[in-house]
């Protein structure tokens, strides 16, 4: 039986996808590789939101096929959907499968392991190499043309299903991915190009993925989508997001649980009561926002202006006055102006965000945004990203800050150190912030603390 490792890109979607890969494998009595040197099938799940992203993909299958030349490799994820003949082109690669047929790596993986079966015996019985050395990447046999397995990622309606477990944080927090898709039409965006349409898991699924987890010994669970904020409109009977969290907070055991990004004009009262009225909410909401500038934002197809997305945040902010509040902007879009990138500073600067994920444009092939003749020159764009990642380390800063003295519950994560005071472990707060706990604990544990300082950045909590 062949083994497989999964070289992982992109975002919590994707990781759910690679999640929901594995999981299927493992059931079919394949054995995970510990990395790509040793695996007999490599799986490389790409991302494809930033050409840096294409990059980061062809270099990583380059260096594969370099140190396990007779691994079959096989490319999926949202770069696999938008140019498959580009992956496909690179050397050690057998199969580029988009996301519009991601469901069907685990048959594939199955045919590879046959092939590799076949052709191991056939040159053992010719005396031409040991299966050792096959096996070790010593030596490859010939191979033809990658082949292609892709279609129209819009009639794709399939949800890829399994928790993200694993990484820095152990077990501590995995990840449930419930949508997938987006019907919007960003101007900049190819993720509804590679995703295809908006599509949910439903409800009764959810809280049986929870409750699993719950069992597993799972004390705070993520949920995540590519639109979040559309929960449940394609269901029927059609649901909300909402509905859906008082369902879990109902329905399980669950003790913490977060919620990833959620568009602005989707963060409602409604929304931000369900938040308040319970302590199982992380205080937590990530809403991007892109631009401050209206001209801008209509450029980028977004449908909300600067003054509903700072109602949305300062709202958030009065019914919860310690919630974490995060935002994505992008630098340097086309026919960005000095007047429309000092607008986007002005607004973060007054609005209550608590920190920033800083993108600088990049043109995705195919969408409107690529064609635009007024691009931003790329000095420029690092200019005005850099400015917003300091404005952004500015509001991080405050908001840790306003945190000293205060108490808070923690859970600890599979991350610990030294300091020249002692040993010290990694823990997160309701409200997303990092926090040093003096000692050795084991992962996975709720713990009370009161901050007692901040030093370069981080937070420090002492154990009560």
């Amino acid at each position: 039986m062949a083994t497989f490792f999964i070289e992982q890109f992109g975002c919590r979607a994707t990781q759910a996808d690679a999640a929901a890969i594995e999981r299927q494998l493992v059931e079919r009595g394949y054995a995970a590789s510990a990395d790509a040197r040793s695996a007999d099938v490599i799986v490389v799940n790409t991302c494809t939101v930033t050409a840096a992203a294409d990059l980061q993909a062809r270099q990583s299958i380059r260096a594969i096929h370099r140190e396990n030349p007779a691994a079959r490799v096989i490319v999926t994820g949202c770069y696999a959907q938008r140019a498959p003949e580009e992956l496909a082109a690179l050397e050690g690669v057998s199969w580029v499968v988009g996301n519009s047929h991601k469901p069907e790596i685990p048959r594939l993986i199955q045919g590879l392991g046959q092939e590799m079966a076949r052709d191991s015996s056939a040159a053992a019985r010719q005396g031409l190499v040991s299966l050792s050395m096959l096996a070790s990447g010593a030596l490859s046999l010939e191979r033809g043309p990658a082949k292609i397995l892709t279609g129209d990622i819009l009639e794709q309606r399939e949800l890829l299903v399994a928790p993200v477990e694993g990484g820095e944080a152990g077990h501590t927090r995995p990840v449930l991915k419930i949508q997938d898709g987006c019907n919007k039409r960003c101007s900049y965006c190819v993720i509804p190009q590679v995703r295809g349409r908006s599509r949910s898991l439903v409800p009764g699924s959810v809280i049986e993925e929870i409750r699993k987890l719950c069992t597993g010994g799972a004390r705070e669970v993520v949920l995540s989508g590519i639109d979040l904020g559309n929960y449940g409109r394609d269901l029927a009977p059609r649901t909300e997001l909402g509905e859906l969290l008082r369902r879990i907070l109902e329905e399980t055991s669950v003790e913490r649980l977060r919620v990833s990004s959620v568009e602005p004009m989707d963060i409602t009262e409604d929304l931000i009561g369900i938040f308040a009225a319970s302590e199982r909410m992380a205080r937590h909401f990530h809403m991007p926002l892109q631009s401050g500038s209206d001209h801008i934002l209509a450029a980028m197809h977004r449908w909300y202006r600067a003054a509903h997305y700072a109602r949305r945040a300062e709202l958030a902010r009065e019914w919860l006055p310690d919630a974490a509040i995060g935002a994505d902007v992008i630098a340097g879009f086309p026919g960005e102006t000095e007047e429309d990138h000092q607008a986007t500073l002005s607004l973060i600067e007054r609005l209550p965000l608590t920190y920033l994920h800083v993108f600088s444009f990049s043109p995705r092939p195919g969408t409107p945004a690529a064609e635009l003749q007024n691009q931003v020159p790329e000095q420029v764009i690092a200019r005005r990203a850099r400015h917003l990642r300091a404005l952004g380390e500015k509001k991080k800063t405050a908001f840790q800050t306003a945190q000293t003295g205060r108490p808070m519950r923690v859970l600890t994560l599979n991350r610990s150190g030294q300091d020249a005071s002692g040993p010290w472990t990694r823990a997160l707060s309701s409200n997303y912030l990092d926090v040093r706990v003096p000692g050795e604990w084991l992962p996975n544990q709720f713990l009370d603390v009161r901050i007692t300082d901040m030093k370069d950045g981080t937070l420090s909590g002492l154990a009560s």
